[in-house]
């Protein structure tokens, strides 16, 4: 599957007002944080370093070379020791090839071969979660915009009634009561805007920290595709892809392997030996007696070795029941995630189809109240409804607006959290063209075989950008509102949606 169409912007999910040629698509905000992200940048480095486990593991498995070499300068000689040295020089080598360790090595590769891939499925779910939360700030900063728009609309319109109602008293039309009530009803609706804009600055120092960039003018996300026909389906994906699941598989099968790597500890192991060494005397043995006598020689040894444990005071078998109940926490960890999986691919399926029911009725809703406030006013203008028979149906058309916007954020995200739980919302399934997507084998293909011990690399380049120069955020609305939110009547022949038009499987 891939987004890349869908990212482009072809389908939209949200109507509101049409975003100028410049604003910044869901797509840039997904590539800045998937180039940028301090918290995705930190868990690549953590599976490079899983990673090494391999050839770590690998390098029990083959031979152990070591040099020594000494110079001792004998400084005081026992008085009976006539051909001591006064200085001497040696020099060793020997090499140790492990023949037999229980299994041990074997197990313990593919423990580390197990736990890369395990942690390769880790990587998937961090770049999952990391989009679904830049979704989720990206449609709040669209929810809030609205909504603060909304409130500003509401206060501009409550202060006209204000007026209206003052003018009128003056005349003796109104009573002072009348006048009380728009008082009350303005400022109550300034506090809610205030609210609004604290909200909006709120979502936008969120973004800001998961994108790593300000946010512009943001256009609308396109549509989600493929979203499943019933909460079976998106379960049966879910149980089948899910990363974080399989990384907890992973995880458990690898425990397996460190049940054999604790038993190996109570087994026999077998080296092959070989040794050289090397002395000289300096031309000092035997000095004080006038005897010629060798003063350097060199020996080496070949060998085998056994190692026979018959007691070590419990500990393998302590290592073993460790092992045992790690392997067994680590199944019930399966469980558990699987347990959470389920529950988040049903809970998210269930919001995202509850909240396109509350889009159609607010939709409803929302020309009902437009209608409602404009015969409201015309009776008031005959005298059979009272002020706050208006206040009372501006607040019903803000509430119902309010209900539409929020329902909309809502399904879009909760669509985008569906398809992050059945496994399809990483960067492979985006199609991000910002650069080429990061690779976590490409590095353990280069790493499992390197045997020499002085091989090295360059630092990582670190991608985690800071926002220390990002200016503090303000609550200025940056897109007009949607027709369907203006006060104005609408045309109701094109139906809004969230998604509900998108083809299913």
């Amino acid at each position: 599957m891939q987004f890349l169409s869908l990212l482009s912007g072809s389908a939209v999910v949200m109507v509101m007002a049409a975003a100028p040629l410049s604003a910044e698509t869901l797509r840039d905000a997904l590539i800045k944080a998937y180039t940028s992200n301090p918290t995705l940048a930190a868990q690549r480095a953590s599976l490079r370093a899983i990673d090494e486990n391999v050839p770590i593991a690998r390098s029990q498995a083959l031979p152990n070379v070591q040099l020594q070499s000494a110079f001792t300068e004998n400084v005081i000689k026992a008085q009976n020791s006539f051909v001591a040295p006064d200085r001497s020089g040696t020099a060793s080598a020997s090499i140790s090839v492990p023949l037999y360790a229980g299994g041990a090595v074997r197990n313990g590769i593919r423990a580390a071969q197990t736990r890369v891939e395990g942690g390769q499925m880790g990587l998937r779910g961090t770049e999952s979660d990391l989009f679904s939360a830049v979704v989720g700030a990206y449609m709040d900063v669209i929810r809030d915009e609205a909504i603060v728009g909304l409130n500003t609309q509401n206060v501009r319109v409550l202060d006209v009634n204000l007026q209206a109602s003052r003018d009128r008293f003056q005349v003796g039309d109104l009573t002072r009561t009348d006048v009380a009530q728009s008082e009350a009803r303005l400022a109550l609706a300034q506090s809610q805007l205030q609210s609004a804009q604290a909200r909006l600055i709120s979502s936008r120092e969120s973004y800001i920290r998961l994108v790593g960039a300000v946010p512009g003018r943001l256009d609308l996300p396109p549509s989600l595709p493929n979203l499943p026909a019933n909460p079976d389906g998106a379960v049966t994906v879910a149980l089948r892809n899910n990363p974080t699941l399989l990384a907890a598989a992973k995880e458990r099968d690898a425990t397996g392997f460190d049940i054999g790597v604790a038993r190996a500890n109570r087994l026999p192991r077998i080296n092959a030996n070989v040794g050289g060494n090397y002395y000289n005397y300096l031309g000092t043995l035997g000095s004080g007696t006038g005897v010629a006598i060798a003063q350097a020689g060199t020996a080496a040894t070949v060998g085998l070795g056994l190692t026979l444990p018959l007691y070590q005071g419990g500990r393998p078998a302590a290592q073993i029941r460790q092992a045992q109940d790690a392997r067994a926490q680590s199944i019930e960890r399966v469980t558990e995630t699987e347990r959470s999986v389920i529950a988040q691919a049903r809970s998210a399926y269930a919001v995202w189809k509850s909240s396109l029911d509350v889009i159609a009725s607010s939709e409803v809703a929302v020309n009902a109240n437009k209608l409602s406030l404009e015969g409201v006013r015309a009776e008031n203008s005959v005298g059979n409804r009272t002020i706050l028979d208006i206040l009372n149906a501006e607040q019903e058309l803000l509430n119902s607006q309010v209900t539409l916007v929020t329902a909309r954020r809502d399904a879009y995200v909760a669509g985008f959290a569906l398809l992050a739980s059945m496994g399809q919302a990483e960067a492979r399934d985006l199609g991000l063209d910002g650069g080429p997507l990061y690779d976590p084998v490409k590095h353990y293909e280069s790493v499992r075989g390197k045997i020499w011990d002085f091989a090295s690399q360059p630092d990582p380049a670190v991608t985690g950008t800071r926002t220390t120069d990002t200016p503090a955020q303000t609550a200025a609305v940056t897109r007009a509102l949607d027709p369907m939110l203006d006060s104005r009547p609408v045309d109701r022949s094109a139906q809004i949606t969230a998604g509900e038009q998108t083809k299913n499987r």
